[in-house]
């Protein structure tokens, strides 16, 4: 009963988030002078919206992605930002724009599909090139379902996952689900210190943002 009254409630203020955030890229495509449909779903325990169109529009949109998904990243930070000014909580709501994420997502999928046939065949530990909070969390869970584990070790942007294989006397899921757990504390993190260099950078006429999925 507490259970789904629980879950009702995180629903909710989810389905909150995802209009606010909403009526912020509205506003923003009016001031930009771009066309795109927002479509707004639960994904994970998290809002996530993506920003839709076809055609000319389309390619327009991909503006808004910028190199390696970097202004995508921005924008993401900021809509975060703006439901945080209306809610008062820290939002880790997710955006993609024309499908890029999800096509990315598939892309780091099959690199950890990879990986852990490589830890299957081998049974020695793999480190993966550094990648970000987002492409992280797609690996953990990648190597979680396959019933390796799996850990994030570096710091900034040499934060890389590391996939070992099971040892029989660690409960698996446990261990991976602690890690999924530390790469969103850490996301929480990362996009804290985006909110204080954008906080700086406005002062000295500049607004910059840095993490973004777990």
């Amino acid at each position: 009963m507490s259970e789904t009254t629980d879950k009702n409630a995180l629903i909710k203020r989810l389905d909150e988030e995802g209009d606010i955030a909403a009526d912020y890229l509205e506003e923003l495509l009016d001031i930009a002078d771009l066309d795109g449909d927002i479509e707004i779903s639960v994904e994970a325990d998290r809002a996530s919206l993506a920003i839709v169109s076809e055609g000319e529009a389309d390619r327009r949109l991909k503006r808004l992605i910028g190199r390696d998904g970097e202004v995508l990243d921005a924008l993401q930070e900021l809509t975060r930002l703006a439901v945080q000014s209306q809610t008062g909580e820290r939002s880790r709501l997710m955006l993609d724009i024309v499908g890029f994420r999800k096509n990315h997502r598939e892309e780091i999928a099959e690199i950890a599909r990879e990986a852990v046939a490589d830890v299957l065949g081998t049974g020695d530990e793999l480190a993966l090139d550094p990648m970000n909070p987002f492409e992280r969390k797609v690996v953990h869970d990648i190597v979680a379902d396959a019933g390796l584990v799996s850990d994030s070790e570096g710091v900034g942007p040499h934060r890389h996952v590391i996939i070992k294989p099971a040892d029989d006397d660690v409960d698996v899921p446990a261990a991976v689900t602690s890690e999924s757990a530390e790469s969103t504390d850490e996301e929480f993190a990362e996009s804290a210190g985006s909110v204080e260099s954008a906080e700086s950078s406005e002062s000295a006429e500049s607004a910059e943002s840095a993490e973004s999925a777990e």
